[in-house]
């Protein structure tokens, strides 16, 4: 299916008919099919849609550079036009960031809301990372005291060790749009989420480390936090039994109403 707005196409998919509607705002990124074992779980009771975001999948990328506000507004619009009732909104890492800004700064009135590994949390800076930084600024502009004929290969190269998978993984006129979203700090949002949210999380993440989940719960006023032991940053795929479990608990009640 697609949603037409002006800047483009968006392409999404929806599965089941159950009353109650599910929202899955997948991670940075993501492949919709990384979702079919919790959609194909959940959507005996629910109606599943999930979306390829602008630049991904089936969706075309707008010929201008976007930033998390964009996505957030693209996306809410796009749930505008379901009109749907009450949607719960499920968001994993990138799909988190955009359901912070969604309730945090746009203030939408969703009630309910699940954040898995979510990004929106600046790292701080560590004496390691400003080093980093550094050295990477540092090599790329000795690149032209090279010929020129060895620039792309040597920046290439510098490029490969220091930029992170995400970054490396795309087209270059995605680039830009990837460093405004991942620079926003969406941390003083977070309080202002009237939502009833659960927050899940795989104690081994390293991209979205746990402190991030405890600083959401501590946060958000009306939260829960499940941790998830020996998993990482996509326990919809390391432990998704546990994980169609815990979402079916989180909001069988509302099948009801």
């Amino acid at each position: 299916m697609n949603y037409h707005y002006e800047l483009g196409n968006l392409y999404y998919e929806k599965y089941g008919s159950g009353k109650q509607s599910i929202i899955i705002l997948p991670g940075w990124g993501d492949i919709r099919t990384s979702w079919n074992y919790i959609i194909e779980y959940l959507k005996e009771d629910f109606t599943i849609y999930i979306v390829d975001y602008p630049g991904f999948g089936n969706s075309n990328f707008p010929d201008k550079d976007l930033t998390i506000y964009d996505y957030t507004d693209i996306i809410y619009n796009w749930i505008q036009s379901l009109e749907l009732n009450d949607p719960i909104l499920i968001g994993h890492s990138f799909g988190g960031r955009i359901i912070i800004t969604l309730t945090g700064y746009y203030h939408y009135p969703f009630k309910h809301i699940a954040l898995m590994d979510s990004a929106g949390i600046k790292p701080k800076k560590t004496i390691r990372s400003i080093l980093r930084n550094t050295i990477y600024k540092i090599l790329k502009k000795g690149s032209h005291l090279l010929p020129k004929k060895y620039q792309n290969k040597y920046l290439a190269k510098i490029f490969s060790i220091f930029a992170s998978s995400d970054y490396r993984n795309l087209e270059e006129n995605m680039r830009p749009t990837f460093r405004n979203v991942i620079h926003e700090d969406l941390r003083h949002y977070l309080e202002k989420i009237k939502a009833n949210t659960l927050i899940i999380w795989g104690n081994k993440d390293t991209s979205t480390p746990i402190q991030d989940a405890s600083l959401m719960h501590q946060k958000i006023p009306d939260s829960e936090l499940i941790v998830i032991d020996k998993v990482g940053h996509f326990p919809y795929l390391e432990r998704p039994n546990l994980i169609c479990a815990i979402l079916y608990e989180q909001f069988k009640e509302l099948i009801k109403k």
